[in-house]
């Protein structure tokens, strides 16, 4: 069956059709009928702040093979890899845990989300979305802590109702092989629809092989960032082979497995309740960028692998309109199991070191939703509560022998509780004139202790803390005539120290380590948004502009640090520099980000944007490069559509980041980019798909078509080369 499935994957090459006319990524002023939150009112236009969303029609077409691809080719935000199976989303100059992540409207980040670079978003197979929105700027006013930068809110496909199948059973197959790594995707959905009851089942499956770079020099610069040799281990004993096709990036593959299961129910009384179960897990990923480091004449690392990341999501849902003082009901009562791991070993030594976490969450979240005449009010309340273990052992990999090690969070109890209220209105003041204003009040406890500090004494073995947090934001829509709109908007965010940020010790490069600072606060930031949209009469023609600035206000930095007052200290067989967290008193970010669309001739549609970002540290007088700031990026394409076919052409494309404006954090991997910094490039890309009967769908796409070397900003591994990839989508 498999060889089946992958011979008609083989054969089967085409693009995904859809009918819009317009199917790159949209304004959200052009996708209102999108439900990307419950917390905004259905007209998104009318919104003071920026929203980029992407729904399920646009997904389907672009057929990418995970969410960190999918958003990093959307050109509206900015993803860095440090192996083939991650991606961490960066908004604005903020990431990680600056940059806050919803499923279903409940929270993924949690008290182990680091300021680094994160994989989390592969969690949620994209063949699984309905949609995803994308929130510039501080967003804590709706949906809490860690939405600095911004907000990624996933939004995965619901259970149907008969009304809106007229059938029981519906659901469908899709495929897809990509030639750059040897994928071999499959995803089964299944609905089945009665009048008051609906249940939607989907299991998907990932297979990638290794990641071929691009063969062809980068006009911007040079070759970089080839796989001349790697390390394999034979009857117990580690080995430098030479690398037969040195594009080829060796260990970069993995494989990923994905369920999702919801049940839906409404009542006689108007209730409507739901289940909604997920489950993700992959094989072993090697951590890329490290098993490419170089000691003497080989490598440093002969194994440097994240286990099988996994992740379960379990939430109970309440909804019903009316249902409290007049107002909309939507409540949420989740649970969250997540569990990662690290793994590693020097070349020669044969000693593996395993460090594992595991998280649990509990959350309640109590949305409500007054309509008035001219306006709208969302209020509620949210809970969450979450703890941390955190393990660690060594094991000789030829003797089986088992020792101690330390952990990479403190090994006693972990525990982070946050509570929060909100309010946010829109009012339409005039026909012309919409304003909104919200804000959020909290308060946040951390506890955590260190059970034994064998392996690196600390001058304290608890950190306790407790923070009030909150938010406020104020913004205005003012539409001076048919063709021109001004949009403003003031607004406050702030983050809570986590775990990660306190207690770790961790080294975040050779030769520097990262020590836990008891005595750090919660970062805030405040924000101003200005923007203007042009439109045409006929709509068919839009232009919008939006300038951002943001100040920093204890702006949790990674900086040189002083450990018992001394700068360096030996760790783990090596005198590593010390550097901690700290606030670092202020810093700003500033930008700005341009959309064009318009309809050149009918069914031809023409898409931009640019995306440019600045951020300082400012410290005593003195400016210094924040790191996670981009170099500028976006993307330009057309689209032409038909009733019988699509077809899109675009390029991505990235400025360099010159070597002065890397952080001297270690955030930024200058260690992973060349001398100089990281070189410009651009790729072009086509597609093309169309019906080939009822209900299947053929589809093709040539990514990198120039088959161009080159690497993300900060990222360890180098980009795809060409691919050539297809598929065969089928609904029933």
């Amino acid at each position: 069956m498999n060889k089946y499935i992958q011979y008609i994957m083989l054969l089967c090459v085409g693009f995904s059709f859809s009918q819009t006319k317009n199917d790159t990524v949209k304004s959200i002023s052009e996708l209102s009928e999108l439900v990307i939150s419950t917390k905004l009112p259905n007209d998104y236009s009318k919104l003071a702040n920026q929203v980029v969303a992407i729904s399920a029609k646009q997904i389907d077409f672009q057929n990418f093979q995970s969410t960190a691809e999918l958003l990093s080719n959307s050109g509206a935000l900015f993803v860095q890899k440090s192996q083939q199976g991650g991606g961490s989303p960066a908004i604005r100059g903020f990431e990680a845990s600056r940059v806050l992540l919803l499923v279903d409207g409940v929270r993924m980040n949690n008290l182990i989300f680091r300021a680094g670079h994160l994989q989390n978003v592969i969690t949620v197979d994209e063949s699984m979305l309905d949609n995803v929105g994308i929130f510039y700027g501080p967003t804590s006013t709706l949906f809490g802590s860690d939405a600095l930068g911004g907000t990624v809110a996933m939004t995965t496909k619901r259970a149907k109702f008969f009304n809106e199948t007229k059938n029981k059973f519906t659901g469908g197959i899709n495929t897809r092989y990509s030639s750059v790594n040897k994928e071999k995707s499959i995803a089964f959905t299944l609905n089945y629809a009665a009048t008051n009851f609906a249940a939607l089942s989907i299991l998907s499956f990932n297979d990638f092989g290794d990641l071929k770079m691009g063969k062809e020099r980068n006009h911007n610069g040079d070759y970089f960032g080839e796989r001349p040799t790697y390390v394999t281990t034979v009857n117990g004993v580690d080995q430098l082979n030479s690398n037969n096709d040195k594009y080829t990036q060796v260990g970069s593959g993995y494989k990923q497995y994905n369920f999702l299961q919801k049940f839906a129910y409404k009542t006689s009384s108007g209730f409507e309740h739901g289940l909604n179960f997920q489950f993700s897990t992959s094989s072993d990923i090697n951590r890329y960028d490290r098993l490419t480091e170089t000691a003497g004449s080989g490598l440093k690392f002969s194994e440097w692998y994240y286990g099988p990341q996994q992740r379960v999501l379990g939430v109970y849902s309440l909804s019903k309109e009316k249902a409290l003082l007049g107002s909309d009901l939507k409540l949420n009562v989740a649970f969250q199991k997540a569990k990662e791991s690290r793994h590693n070993r020097s070349f020669g030594n044969y000693n593996l070191q395993n460090r594992n976490e595991n998280v649990m969450m509990y959350s309640v979240g109590f949305d409500l939703d007054k309509k008035f005449t001219k306006g709208e009010l969302f209020y509620g309340f949210e809970s969450y509560f979450e703890t941390l273990n955190s393990t660690a052992f060594a094991n000789n990999i030829n003797t089986g022998v088992r020792t101690d090690l330390d952990t990479r969070y403190p090994n006693g109890d972990n525990n982070m509780m946050r509570n929060d209220v909100y309010v946010s209105y829109n009012e339409k003041i005039s026909e012309k004139t919409v304003w909104n204003a919200g804000a959020r009040i909290g308060y946040t406890t951390l506890k955590s202790t260190i059970a034994d500090d064998t392996f690196f004494s600390l001058p304290f073995t608890s950190i306790s803390q407790g923070n009030f947090t909150y938010s406020e934001t104020f913004g205005i829509v003012h539409k001076t005539s048919n063709n021109f709109t001004l949009k403003a908007n003031v607004a406050s965010g702030f983050r809570a120290p986590n775990v990660d940020d306190l207690a770790k010790i961790f080294e975040s490069a050779a030769g520097i380590i990262i020590v836990p600072n008891k005595d750090l606060k919660p970062e805030k930031t405040l924000t101003a948004d200005f923007g203007f949209v042009i439109q045409s009469d006929s709509k068919k023609i839009k232009f919008e502009n939006t300038y951002f600035y943001t100040r920093l206000y204890d702006a949790i930095v990674t900086d040189e640090f002083l450990y018992n007052d001394q700068s360096t200290v030996l760790y783990d067989g090596t005198t590593s520099q010390v550097f901690a967290n700290q606030n670092k008193g202020k810093a700003f970010i500033t930008g700005v980000s341009t959309n064009f669309s318009g309809e050149i001739i009918p069914s031809l549609l023409l898409n931009a944007n640019f995306n440019y970002t600045l951020g300082r540290v400012i410290e005593n007088g003195n400016q210094s490069p924040l790191d996670h700031i981009s170099p500028y990026f976006g993307k330009i394409g057309i689209a032409y559509s038909k009733s019988w076919a699509n077809f899109e052409a675009y390029m991505l494309y990235n400025g360099k980041k010159e070597a002065s404006d890397y952080s001297t954090s270690g955030e930024d991997n200058a260690q992973y980019a060349p001398v100089g910094g990281m070189p410009a490039w651009e790729t072009y890309n086509f597609k093309t798909g169309f019906n080939v009967y009822k209900g299947a769908t053929l589809f093709v796409g040539v990514e990198n078509l120039l088959d161009t070397q080159y690497r993300v900003f900060a990222s360890g591994i180098n980009a795809p080369g060409r691919n050539i990839y297809g598929g065969l989508k089928y609904n029933f």
